[in-house]
């Protein structure tokens, strides 16, 4: 077919009344559409779109129109045909004409029906194409409304990623920022400890080597701390059930600050605080993170204390490093030291428990003797705190703790039985983990 038969001005209005001249020539139906206004816009598409359909089903509809045209040439054929019988039966005379006329007559129905029923296929044809073609176009609808969804997830997914990425670069940058502040930290101290160390070697070279052994057993017990004492957040948690007998009575004095944990959390409640250590290591630390803190020993801070000048007086796990003797000058010493309504507040391990006073209370070399809580409340009785309060503190996970039998899994003979020895498990448990540590609060009057 030419180009000529398939432009637009060639297709003329067609209906069955020329369908031979259309199957012929194959020439393509009119595009109409009975909608005012954006009529124009559905032909075009509906144009544009018949284009993207007809290649694909040039085959189904060429073999569709060749059917066509063979039946319609084997019609013309047969009228043809039948076209010089009425002549033929007019020649013809007696029973032969009238058993003739009847065959004719009956072929002649035969012959209308057949081409009753070709039409109806044609017809038939041409609405199962129509439906044919508004499938394609649903199809085609659908398939650009999965498009413009897609599209729109990608562009969900598109912002997906770019946030993602903004969080991950923001995340790097505060951990290269967190990496870069240990690294200035390290670096400030690894300039101290070389600094200290030739200080300390030209102490050596003049034959006085006590600073230099201080300083090594100062490094050892940091070390020593970090292993056994717990993190400083670990630390810090453990000191908050004091905020309560501290929160009105600034300024508190912590003897042995070390890290300073409790000065932290004096400091993020508002309430003031100052710390002395023994530890030049401990003082630098606290300092570190602008904490007030002096390097010296923690009864002469208290002697040098103006007299009821404090609201509190803290100290946590350092009596145990002390000799027997000097705990009762520590308690005389923090109640001269504090006003009225002041507060001290000791915390050590707790020996009322086995495993804390037969193994774990040894794993710090520098620790003297365990203090019985009833003692050190007597200590506190004499020097006239009262009230004194006892707080247990650290229980043992239940994990490490002696299993109970339930009563539950035995019979009703054995109930008795299992009841006793749980009693039994009670006390021997309580015997041998108990509360990790105690805090004694005494309150000047």
């Amino acid at each position: 077919m030419s180009a000529e038969d398939r432009s637009p001005e060639s297709q003329t209005p067609a209906g069955f009344d020329d369908w031979r001249e259309v199957w012929e020539r194959d020439r393509a139906l009119p595009i109409e559409s009975h909608r005012k206004g954006l009529g124009w816009l559905i032909v075009a598409f509906k144009k544009f779109f018949r284009s993207l359909v007809r290649t694909p089903q040039n085959d189904l509809w060429e073999r569709q129109r060749l059917y066509n045209l063979e039946a319609e040439r084997r019609f013309e054929r047969q009228t043809d045909q039948m076209a010089g019988l009425p002549e033929r039966i007019d020649r013809l005379e007696g029973p032969v004409h009238e058993e003739l006329a009847q065959r004719i007559e009956s072929v002649a129905q035969d012959l209308q029906k057949t081409q009753a029923e070709l039409l109806r296929d044609l017809r038939q044809s041409h609405k199962d194409f129509e439906a044919f073609q508004a499938d394609v176009v649903q199809l085609r609808d659908q398939h650009l409304e999965y498009l413009e969804s897609h599209a729109d997830r990608l562009v969900v997914l598109e912002g997906f990623k770019d946030e993602g990425l903004d969080d991950i670069n923001r995340h790097t940058d505060a951990l290269f920022a967190r990496v870069d502040q240990k690294m200035t930290r390290y670096r400030r101290q690894s300039r101290d400890l070389w600094s200290r160390m030739e200080a300390l070697l030209a102490v050596a070279d003049s034959g006085k080597a006590e600073p230099l052994v201080r300083a090594s057993q100062e490094q050892g017990y940091v070390e020593l701390e970090r292993l056994f004492r717990g993190s400083q957040q670990e630390i810090r948690q453990r000191l908050r059930p004091y905020l309560g007998y501290l929160e009105s009575r600034s300024p508190v004095l912590d003897l042995g600050c070390g890290r300073g944990e409790s000065l932290e959390i004096l400091r993020d409640q508002g309430i003031e605080g100052r710390g002395v250590d023994s530890s030049a290591e401990m003082v630098a630390q606290c300092r570190e993170k602008g904490l007030e803190a002096a390097q010296g020993d923690l009864f002469e801070a208290l002697a040098q204390t103006e007299e009821e000048s404090l609201g509190a007086v803290v100290s946590f796990h350092v009596i145990e490093h002390l000799p027997a003797e000097s705990l009762d000058r520590l308690v005389r010493l923090a109640w001269r030291a504090l006003r009225p309504g002041g507060a001290l507040i000791l915390e050590t391990p707790n020996p009322l428990s086995v495993v804390v006073a037969a193994r774990n209370f040894w794993l710090d070399p520098t620790h003297r003797r365990p203090v019985h809580p009833a003692s050190l409340k007597l200590t506190y009785e004499l020097a006239g705190f009262e009230p004194v309060v006892q707080l247990d503190l650290q229980p043992f996970a239940e994990s490490d703790r002696l299993p109970q039998i339930s009563a539950g899994e035995v019979t009703d003979d054995l109930r008795p039985v299992v009841d006793g020895i749980n009693r039994l498990r009670d006390r021997l448990d309580q015997l041998l983990f108990g509360y990790q540590d105690f805090g004694m609060v005494g309150f000047k009057q």
